[in-house]
């Protein structure tokens, strides 16, 4: 059971919405003004919830100004966003703000569902056995759930946390981004967009220059690689 905000102004797919995730035996709080939201994630009131989706067109406050908001104070809440606008730079704009996965309208409740519990078994550690990962100045300790860098801890959100991780975890082998779609969403269709951001997003915060990365190396014609040699 996880305790979830539904942000959606829509009543219609707040109530089908709500209806799934109590079925998934979740406690759900729905609002649908972006302000009132913002204030429902304000600081401490963040750790009432263990996931949010988040609505990108919503009064007052939009969808991504609220994401961007909640992450000033929690990078590890994670965060599915919806959306009617089915543009790649609006489901970028999500994942630049630290959304950790997309959802555009219209969508099947039951799919969005999936999603909900894919990102919270993340969240979650997966029932993994904890592992300590070290390339270069990068540390990982999957049980803690922490990153840091020269000993200075990473504020990564969950998704970012997850695709570093598995890099880690198999230095030197490249992946496309399909794969990584499949191994770190659980999803073998979607946006690759996604995986795109992500890497980015993770550069700029492992990699002394993220325009030179040294760590994750980009390997033309397939996707990413974790330098074993770092």
């Amino acid at each position: 059971m996880a305790s979830i905000l539904l942000v959606e102004d829509d009543p219609t797919v707040t109530e089908v919405v709500v209806s799934y995730l109590d079925r998934a035996q979740h406690q759900t709080r729905s609002v649908s003004d972006g302000g009132d939201a913002a204030r429902a994630l304000d600081g401490a009131n963040s750790n009432d919830f263990d996931l949010v989706i988040l609505d990108v067109m919503l009064p007052t406050l939009d969808g991504i100004e609220v994401c961007r908001r909640l992450r000033h104070t929690r990078r590890d809440l994670p965060v599915i966003m919806l959306s009617a606008l089915g543009q790649e730079d609006d489901r970028i704009a999500g994942l630049e703000v630290g959304a950790d996965d997309y959802v555009t309208k219209p969508f099947s409740p039951r799919e969005l569902v999936l999603r909900v519990e894919s990102v919270l078994r993340r969240a979650r550690s997966d029932g993994q056995p904890p592992q300590v990962l070290s390339v270069g100045p990068i540390r990982v300790d999957t049980a803690a759930r922490t990153a840091t860098k020269n000993g200075v801890e990473l504020n990564l959100t969950v998704r970012e946390m997850d695709v570093l991780t598995f890099l880690m975890s198999r230095p030197g082998t490249a992946f496309s981004r399909l794969e990584l779609m499949s191994s770190v969403w659980g999803w073998t269709f979607g946006d690759q967009s996604t995986v795109t951001v992500h890497v980015r997003r993770i550069r700029e915060k492992i990699e002394d220059d993220a325009r030179r990365p040294r760590l994750i190396q980009t390997v033309w014609g397939v996707g990413y690689r974790m330098d074993a040699d770092e």
